[in-house]
């Protein structure tokens, strides 16, 4: 099989780097083009990246070759790829224009960023949970007046341990959700020596992150009505989120009330039992299992979970009975994997497997 070309906008900031790193040997996308601002424009990715690359493997040699383009001038960046990844730190409104300009383009584009995650006919994606969210593309498509292209997102990091465990449970009908989430630095595109600030220090607020974590889970669970996604009315959900002294790795207190309450064995059977699309699709990308439960009273922690699954899969644990909510346990993500880049290339092989991502 042909490998579809692929850029990566934003390439040179943290989650652009894990995008990079996480395609150097993907079976499926090989990536041709990356971009970034005019201040690393024609610059090679290695001298673009220099000195602040981020992950523990070095730069692909392939990638480090490239020139960097412009990630705004769209045209240039499209006639070169068959689709792209978008990781730009821009502000919100110029990110939502800049998506869409690429999506009119004719060049579908997965994203990790926010802008777009409300617009009602834009498939916000954990490809095991909503993956028949892709049909509302075509709806988009009318919209955008395009034949190939569109926009998909995902969610933000920090639904995506909890999600994932509450999603085998919904035919409990889980009412109540409260969590707290304790979220790495990474999440903020940030490292110790970026951000010393951080070492034996805990923030208790991080900008618009306990918004995203109550309202994206219901357009998660949400229907297709009329060509829109119509977000989900239950459960209610309240959080707090707090940037912790950790590199990678988002972990979640959760606390859950349903209206016909399962049996511990039932929720462990529920979490074991369950695989989606991307388990059933065989995706090159796809954990198996997606959720590893940890019956050890001290599982998961971060530093030893982060990385199941290559980064992919949700690590559960401490399931037990609350005296205010039905039960309560913790979920592990690995934030800038699963929660950012990982989760979008998922995305992107699921698009592929469905007929969405073809090669122009």
């Amino acid at each position: 099989m042909k490998k579809l070309s692929v850029g990566v906008l934003g390439a040179t900031g943290m989650v652009g780097q894990r995008f990079v790193a996480l395609l150097a040997d993907h079976p499926w996308f090989e990536v041709t083009t990356v971009a970034a601002s005019p201040s690393s424009a024609g610059k090679t990715y290695a001298e673009a990246v220099a000195g602040r690359w981020a992950m523990t493997t070095p730069v692909p040699t392939a990638t480090a070759k490239l020139v960097v383009g412009n990630a705004s001038e769209v045209a240039a960046i499209a006639s070169k790829v068959d689709f792209v990844f978008c990781a730009v730190d821009m502000a919100k409104d110029e990110t939502a224009k800049l998506e869409e300009a690429y999506a009119r383009a004719e060049t579908p584009l997965v994203s990790n960023n926010s802008a777009h995650r409300w617009t009602p006919d834009v498939p916000m994606m954990v490809p095991e949970i909503n993956a028949h969210h892709t049909g509302v593309i075509e709806a988009q498509r009318r919209r955008l007046g395009t034949k190939r292209g569109f926009i998909a997102v995902k969610p933000n990091c920090s639904i995506q341990s909890y999600v994932p465990a509450i999603h085998p449970l919904l035919a409990f009908g889980p009412a109540k959700l409260v969590v707290c989430t304790y979220q790495a630095i990474s999440g903020a595109g940030k490292t110790f020596e970026t951000w010393p600030e951080m070492i034996d220090n805990v923030i208790p607020f991080i900008k618009g992150e306990e918004e995203k974590s109550e309202q994206e889970p219901l357009k998660v669970w949400g229907t297709i009505e009329d060509g829109k996604i119509v977000a989900a009315k239950a459960p209610l959900i309240t959080a707090q989120c707090i940037r912790v002294p950790v590199s990678d790795g988002h972990m979640a207190a959760v606390f859950v009330s349903f209206e016909k309450k399962p049996s511990r064995e039932q929720i462990l059977a529920a979490w074991k039992e369950f695989e989606g699309k991307p388990q059933q699709l065989n995706l090159p990308s796809a954990p198996k299992p997606f959720l590893n439960y940890f019956a050890e009273d001290n599982r998961p922690q971060t530093k030893l979970d982060r990385d199941a699954g290559a980064g992919q899969a949700i690590s559960l644990g401490r399931l037990r009975p609350d005296a205010m909510f039905d039960w309560r346990f913790v979920a592990l993500s690995h934030n800038t994997v699963r929660g950012a880049a990982g989760g979008a290339v998922l995305t992107a092989e699921l698009l592929q497997a469905e007929g969405f991502l073809t090669a122009k």
